[in-house]
């Protein structure tokens, strides 16, 4: 199978893709060591499009089944074709900010602290993950993955709450029990698609 999972950063998506990863079994990317060049510090130096899509393509190229954690909308539109299923998952804002923060401060310590070498990245990117719930088509938003999300030819399981991993589980493999996989659209539906809607979304 061949599984896309998509949400707020901090709503659980490579958690959830890790676990199920490994029930399958299938081997699991992040969108985000795609995304983002590597530097010191981190997350600084997003990839252009095209190196995003290609380094994409090529790890998952071949493969049988895989898992795709992250959001890649636009540049990883590639593999929709191939989707089994997308799961989108969604969990109230104020719990999901503060788990962000612990996860942060864990990964970084210090460092976030004020004249830490990572502080004002960290607060810019707290007020862009915090914009998620509020914000329009043009960033990544719960509205602009909602339009993305309309434009595929795939089931979309969405599971709200703040659920166990377990209990998320348990609903992807009930949804892949209940919808057998579907013959992959063509490439050329995918284009004709983008084309009759201008406004589809990317990052």
């Amino acid at each position: 199978m061949r599984i896309h999972i998509l949400g707020a950063s901090g709503s659980g998506t490579s958690t959830l893709g890790r676990a199920l990863a490994e029930a399958l079994p299938a081997p699991f990317f992040d969108s985000d060591d795609f995304y983002w060049e590597p530097t010191e510090p981190p997350y600084r130096t997003p990839r252009t499009h095209d190196a995003r899509r290609a380094a994409l393509v090529s790890a998952v190229e071949g493969l049988p089944s895989w898992i795709v954690a992250g959001s890649m909308m636009g540049w990883g539109d590639a593999l929709i074709p191939a989707f089994d299923l997308v799961v989108y998952l969604a969990i109230p804002p104020e719990i999901r900010l503060a788990r962000l923060r612990a996860r942060e401060q864990a990964r970084f310590g210090d460092r976030l602290a004020r004249g830490g070498d990572m502080h004002a990245d960290h607060a810019d990117f707290m007020d862009w993950a915090a914009r998620y719930d509020t914000g329009g088509l043009d960033i990544r938003s719960r509205a602009s993955h909602a339009r993305w999300m309309t434009l595929l030819g795939c089931p979309v399981l969405p599971i709200e709450g703040d659920l166990s991993t377990e209990a998320r589980l348990t609903k992807v493999s009930a949804m892949l029990s209940a919808s057998p996989r579907a013959t992959p659209p063509s490439p050329l539906w995918l284009a004709e698609r983008r084309d009759a809607h201008p406004d589809w979304p990317s990052e």
